[in-house]
């Protein structure tokens, strides 16, 4: 091999490799990054036809969908999340954007027991993605969102908000 292609072909290595690891750092941070960026706002405004919130101090609203395997596995936590919440004198509101016949279906399949279930198009109330759970106040501000399937430590953190 010619001297100079051995370092042709070098540079066009080191290149390729540094192009892998920008690559993969880019899609790690993607991965790994704080939930709160995908969060809707806290202090955002949300308007929910069927929803009054200014019947409670805190409202907690399941958004959720049929079609999400997060949310179905996450039906333990909710059906222990609902009842804390309610004694504690919340609303909870179960919105999802398929029918309201399917979603009473999917949330009975459950076993979740919601005394709310509304439904919309998920964009409507600031969510992009399922499961995500919101703490809006009386005025319709959120307060507090989580979004994805949830650690054990995250779930302790939402039911500590109801007690």
């Amino acid at each position: 091999m010619v001297p100079w292609a051995k370092r042709v072909d070098l540079a066009v290595n080191i290149a390729l490799l540094c192009a892998f690891v920008m690559v993969t750092a880019l899609a790690a941070e993607r991965f790994w990054r704080s939930d709160d960026s995908q969060h809707p706002a806290a202090g955002t405004r949300i308007s929910l036809p069927g929803a009054d919130w200014s019947k409670s101090n805190e409202n907690l609203v399941l958004a959720l969908s049929t079609t999400c395997h997060f949310c179905s596995e996450s039906a333990e936590f909710y059906r222990r999340l609902v009842p804390t919440a309610e004694s504690h004198g919340a609303s909870v509101f179960a919105v999802l954007p398929q029918s309201l016949a399917a979603s009473q279906r999917y949330l009975k399949a459950l076993g979740v027991s919601v005394p709310q279930i509304l439904q919309s198009p998920l964009e409507s109330i600031d969510v992009a993605g399922t499961p995500t759970l919101l703490v809006v106040d009386a005025r319709g501000k959120i307060r507090k969102a989580w979004i994805g399937k949830l650690s054990g430590e995250r779930e302790r953190e939402i039911m500590e908000t109801f007690h």
